[in-house]
């Protein structure tokens, strides 16, 4: 595994290769070692003031990663989207469709997860989000980010759910399957 960190980000996993995206030989030269792209990689409206924007970080981002990842032998992508990319509206679901789309479209197996609400440190789900429960059944659950990051990974190493668009029931199934227990 190799975590990537920006040059300017305040937080660097323990060897984290660090270096922009931009940088296609930096990129390439980490890739070659990985088979498994897990894109994490989005903005907020609140970073919007410091360059950041949804087509440079969510959208830019997935096209340098899946062009990169295509010449050096990736065989699967892993996106985090958000629940609604399917029927966009608004600038960012329009941004994790297309994301979406350059990964399904890239030729390397993809699974896009579709979470709704994700809650943990740094992040929070709203009081009223961790109240939701049933008529919208699972789709707007919220998840715990641990939960999420432990499903990912546990897709990546098994080789699971290519070609999928992981949202609502489906997505709540993989992260049973990953937990090891059955949904209720």
């Amino acid at each position: 595994m190799v975590p990537h960190a920006r040059p300017k980000s305040a937080t660097k996993a323990p060897g984290a290769a660090v270096f922009d995206l931009s940088d296609v030989t930096a990129l390439a030269s980490s890739l070659r070692t990985c088979t498994t792209i897990l894109q994490l990689i989005g903005t907020m409206r609140s970073r919007f003031a410091a360059g950041d924007t949804y087509e440079t970080s969510d959208i830019g981002t997935t096209r340098q990663l899946v062009e990169s990842g295509r010449e050096a032998g990736i065989d699967h992508v892993i996106l985090l989207s958000s629940a609604g990319a399917g029927k966009p509206r608004g600038a960012y679901l329009r941004a994790k469709a297309e994301a979406e789309r350059l990964c399904l479209d890239s030729g390397i197996p993809a699974t896009v997860f579709r979470p709704s609400f994700l809650d943990g440190p740094g992040r929070r789900a709203p009081l009223w989000a961790k109240a939701l429960i049933s008529p919208w059944g699972p789709r707007w659950r919220v998840m715990p980010l641990e939960v999420l990051s432990r499903t990912m990974l546990q897709v990546a190493v098994n080789r699971t759910h290519l070609g999928e668009l992981l949202e609502g029931r489906p997505l709540w199934d993989a992260v049973a399957e990953a937990q090891g227990f059955r949904r209720p």
